[in-house]
C-alpha cells in the first residue's frame, strides 16, 4: 500500500527537511547556491518537459521498455480492461467509468489501482471512488477533451457564493472527486493535460458563461496523496484540494503558459488542514500556490480556515502574479503555516499575502525561511486593497486580521523592490520580523523596503536597510531603537 502521510495538528515543525542534506554547507556561497539551483532546475524542467516534444528527442526512448508498473492496491486493473484506446482520439470516458465503478466495489478489500498506460487518452471529466490508486505510467497522458457541451455544470462552492467568474453553476474539474478517503494519484511521471487553450481563449472573448473548471478537483475529502505526475495546460486552477484534511502533494510537475493562460494557480489549498506540499516544480500563468479560505461574506459564513500548511523545496515561477500567496479569498482565516526552501525565479513577484476590507477573517502565524529570489520584480508584498468581491452584499466593516509573520533567512540578486508592506489605518499589519535577508538589487532608488501601517522588528543587520516603521534589535534580540514612525506610508508603485 502506498504509504499516506499523517499530520497531526500543530505538529507541522516536527516535519522539518534535513537542511544538512538539502542545502549543504554552500549556502555560505550564494553565487553558488544559484549555480546549482538553477542547473538542478533547468535539467528538471528539460525532463519534465518531455511529453510535450513531438518528434524531436523521442527518438531515444525507442526500443526502451516501460518501467513495470508496481502494485499499490490488492486489486489493480489496466485501462485497457475496459476498453480504453490510446490513440489521442477515442473518447475513453466509459472506460474511466467503469473502471472507477469496479473499484469502488473494492472499498472493504482495501481498494483497487487503475493503471494507464502509455499513450495518449482522451477523455471527458470523470469522478475519483474512495480508496483507489490513479497510476500515469511512462509516457501515458490523459487527455481533456475541449468541447465544453462534454464538461458537466456544478453548483457553486459554498465559500465563494456564486461561480467565481460567472453567477450561477460553474464548470466541474476534469477529474473530480468529493466525500472520499484514501485516494492517490501517482505514476511515473505521467501527464494529465486539461487542453486549456480552447478555453483561455473563449475566457478572454468573453464567449463562456459559466466559470471554468480546475483540472483535479478534490472536495470534502482526506488522506489525499498526488505524487510523481505533470499537470499541465489547466483551463483554470490546476490543483484545487476544497476543505480536505491530510494531504499530500509531493514531486508534482506543474505547467501552463506563463502568459495568455488566465487563473492557471498551480495548487489553491482551499479552506484545507494538516497539508504538506513538497519537492515541486511549478511555472503556470498566475500564482503558482495560493492559499485560500472563501470570498468575503460566503467564506465568513462557511467559517472553515485553512490551516497546519508545510510548503517546502519548490522552485517555482509566475510572470504574472506571485510564487506563493496568501488569498485574496482568506476570509475563513489562515494560520499556522510555513514556507522555507523555496526558490522563486523570473516572476513578477515572489512572495505576496493579499486582502481588503470585506474578507474578514485573519492570516497569523506564517513563517518564511530560506527564500531565494532571482530575477525577481517584488520580493515580499503585503497588500490590504485588493478590492475584488463576489457581489454588494459584503460588509466593508468585515477586516482581516494580520499579525504574526515572519521572514528569516531570505536571499537573492536582481530584485527591484525587496519588500512591499502595504497596511492601512483600517489593517495594520501586526508582528513582522525580519532576520538574516540579503536581496541584490537592480534599481538604485531610495524608496526600496517600502512600508506602510505596519509594526514589527528588524533582527541583526539586513540588506536593504529596512523601512523607519520597524524596531530595530541586535543580533542577541536586544532592543537597539524602537520606531516612533509605525503609520508612516513610503509606498511607490512606479517600479
Amino acid at each position: 500500500m502506498v504509504e499516506i502521510l499523517s499530520l497531526g495538528r500543530f505538529h507541522l515543525h516536527q516535519n522539518r527537511p534535513d537542511l544538512r542534506r538539502w542545502v549543504p554547507a554552500f549556502l555560505s556561497s550564494h553565487k553558488t547556491l544559484f549555480t546549482v539551483l538553477w542547473l538542478a532546475a533547468f535539467a528538471s524542467v528539460f525532463i519534465w518537459q518531455r511529453n510535450a516534444v513531438v518528434g524531436g528527442f523521442s527518438f531515444l526512448r525507442w526500443g526502451v521498455a516501460s518501467r513495470p508498473i508496481p502494485r499499490l492496491r490488492p486489486a489493480a486493473f489496466n485501462l485497457t480492461d475496459f476498453g480504453g484506446v490510446g490513440d489521442g482520439v477515442t473518447l475513453n470516458t466509459e472506460a474511466f467509468q467503469r473502471a472507477v465503478y469496479a473499484i469502488s466495489k473494492l472499498g472493504k478489500k482495501g481498494g483497487g489501482q487503475l493503471n494507464v498506460p502509455p499513450g495518449r487518452w482522451l477523455t471527458a471529466p470523470f469522478n475519483l471512488t474512495s480508496h483507489m490508486t490513479l497510476f500515469l505510467a511512462d509516457d501515458a497522458e490523459i487527455l481533456a477533451i475541449e468541447n465544453e457541451k462534454f464538461w458537466p455544470l456544478m453548483p457553486p462552492l459554498p465559500s465563494y457564493g456564486y461561480g467565481r467568474e460567472h453567477p450561477g453553476p460553474r464548470f466541474g474539474s476534469f477529474i473530480h472527486g468529493q466525500n472520499l478517503k484514501d485516494v492517490v494519484i501517482t505514476g511515473h511521471n505521467g501527464t494529465i493535460n486539461g487542453q486549456g487553450q480552447a478555453w483561455w481563449k473563449k475566457y478572454r472573448q468573453k464567449l463562456l458563461n459559466n466559470t471554468r473548471g480546475p483540472l483535479v478537483q478534490i472536495m470534502w475529502s482526506s488522506d489525499i496523496l498526488i505524487s510523481n505526475i505533470t499537470l499541465r495546460d489547466s483551463p483554470f486552477w490546476t490543483l484545487h484540494p476544497y476543505d480536505c484534511k491530510n494531504v499530500t502533494i509531493r514531486n508534482v510537475t506543474i505547467l501552463a503558459p506563463i502568459f495568455e493562460a488566465p487563473n492557471t494557480d498551480g495548487i489553491d489549498p482551499d479552506s484545507c488542514e494538516d497539508m504538506v506540499i513538497e519537492d515541486c516544480y511549478i511555472s503556470v500563468g498566475d500564482d503558482a500556490i495560493a492559499i485560500k479560505s472563501g470570498w468575503d461574506q460566503y467564506g465568513i459564513a462557511y467559517g472553515r480556515p485553512s490551516m497546519n500548511i508545510l510548503i517546502r523545496n519548490l522552485v517555482v515561477q509566475s510572470m504574472v502574479s506571485a510564487g506563493v500567496s496568501i488569498g485574496s479569498e482568506m476570509s475563513g482565516g489562515v494560520s499556522n503555516v510555513t514556507v522555507e526552501n523555496l526558490l522563486v525565479w523570473s516572476s513578477r513577484r515572489a512572495v505576496r499575502i493579499k486582502t481588503a476590507p470585506g474578507r474578514g477573517g485573519y492570516v497569523q502565524n506564517i513563517n518564511y525561511r530560506n527564500l531565494t529570489f532571482d530575477n525577481v520584480r517584488v520580493g515580499i508584498v503585503i497588500k490590504t486593497d485588493y478590492n475584488e468581491h463576489p457581489d454588494e452584499g459584503y460588509d466593508p466593516k468585515a477586516l482581516p486580521i494580520l499579525k504574526d509573520i515572519s521572514f528569516i533567512g531570505v536571499h537573492g540578486q536582481g530584485v527591484r523592490v525587496p519588500v512591499r508592506i502595504h497596511g492601512s489605518e483600517e489593517i495594520l499589519v501586526r508582528n513582522i520580523t525580519f532576520q538574516d535577508m540579503s536581496v541584490g538589487l537592480t534599481y538604485k532608488k531610495k524608496h526600496i523596503f517600502q512600508c506602510a501601517f505596519v509594526q514589527g522588528r528588524v533582527i541583526g543587520t539586513i540588506f536593504p536597510a529596512p523601512c523607519e516603521n520597524l524596531d530595530l534589535y541586535d543580533e542577541q534580540k536586544r532592543l537597539v531603537k524602537r520606531s516612533m514612525s509605525q503609520n508612516v506610508t513610503d509606498i511607490d508603485y512606479d517600479f
